[in-house]
């Protein structure tokens, strides 16, 4: 069931959703998340059952400012309270050592946990909302609103999709960054870039007043949501080329080509009606808005392959770039 998620009424339903231990379909403006009450075993338990997502891999909490952070972590470090401060509300999620009698669930299993704030209204009105509640709640993990591995959704009707009309959905429009948050880790006494997003490696640096550092040279990172190596993953098969490349491979099929997508930022000459052409913005940002919507809207065509034409490589397409390799992976 989706509603209006700038309607108080609607607000006040999913307040009592996530009271009594169900599951939610909650904008934020990287993508929807499917949230629980992140303290409660046994919602962060259906969340893992309804994505079919393995139990040990950790969720992301999201709290309604970094006062939340109190509530599930401890010993935050100062150039993550810098974060914080820089980017708070935002599509920022730090990964920090967890109070040992809350979230373990959430964690799955870990020392630490991830937690962000994110910077949607309807978002936050739930968040606040939660915390004025009896009793009141801290903070909702929310993984991405899909299938354990699949494209995460960036509209309402993307979540009943996938989870049917069972789910309380609050629709707060299409997500306005569309890809998921940067992740920095911040236990290991510097800050260590775990997944690319909106936020990129320079202003981390100049946030906190220290360069990232590198996985090698600090040890074993603590498992965070979204960095297998398959992930994002439409039902069609993604594959990754240089222009020259596509506009080759579509030459030697030729007007027999059917069945292909193709998103692609240069003119490409087609020769079969059959093949799917849809323009990849020049602008990251713009990209990543779309990129997972254009994924979805590919795989609804039922195509069987998807042609990306690789992006540029430049610190700005990082978290774009990221995304469409693992979905390529998969």
């Amino acid at each position: 069931m989706i509603l209006d998620g700038a309607s108080p009424a609607a607000i006040t339903q999913a307040v009592q959703a996530i009271s009594a231990g169900q599951l939610l379909g909650l904008p934020t403006e990287t993508v929807y998340g499917l949230a629980a009450d992140a303290a409660r075993p046994d919602a962060v338990a259906r969340i893992f059952a309804a994505k079919g997502r393995p139990s040990n891999h950790p969720l992301i909490v999201h709290v309604a400012d970094a006062d939340g952070v109190a509530h599930f972590a401890r010993d935050v470090p100062a150039f993550a309270q810098r974060l914080m401060a820089a980017f708070w509300p935002g599509p920022l999620t730090l990964i920090l050592p967890r109070r040992p009698d809350v979230g373990e669930a959430t964690a799955g299993g870990q020392d630490s946990i991830g937690v962000r704030c994110p910077s949607h209204p309807v978002a936050q009105a739930v968040l606040r909302a939660l915390a004025l509640a009896t009793p009141p709640v801290w903070g909702l993990a929310a993984p991405s609103a899909n299938q354990f591995g699949r494209v995460s959704p960036t509209t309402a009707a993307h979540v009943a999709g996938e989870f049917g009309d069972s789910l309380l959905v609050l629709d707060g429009g299409p997500c306005g960054v569309g890809i998921e948050s940067t992740i920095v880790d911040c236990t290991r006494g510097a800050p260590v870039l775990l997944r690319p997003g909106a936020i990129s490696r320079a202003q981390v640096e100049a946030a906190c007043g220290q360069r990232l550092q590198g996985d090698a040279a600090l040890g074993e990172a603590p498992r965070a949501s979204g960095t297998l190596e398959a992930h994002y993953a439409p039902a069609a098969k993604v594959r990754l080329m240089h222009a020259k490349a596509l506009q080759t491979s579509l030459d030697l099929l030729g007007a027999e080509a059917a069945h292909i997508a193709v998103y692609a930022r240069t003119p490409l000459r087609m020769l079969s009606s059959q093949v799917l052409l849809r323009r990849m913005p020049d602008d990251a940002q713009a990209t990543a808005q779309q990129l997972f919507s254009a994924l979805r809207d590919f795989d609804t065509q039922g195509v069987k392959l998807i042609w990306v034409e690789s992006v540029p490589d430049t610190a700005e397409w990082d978290g774009v770039r990221d995304r469409l390799q693992r979905a390529a992976a998969a």
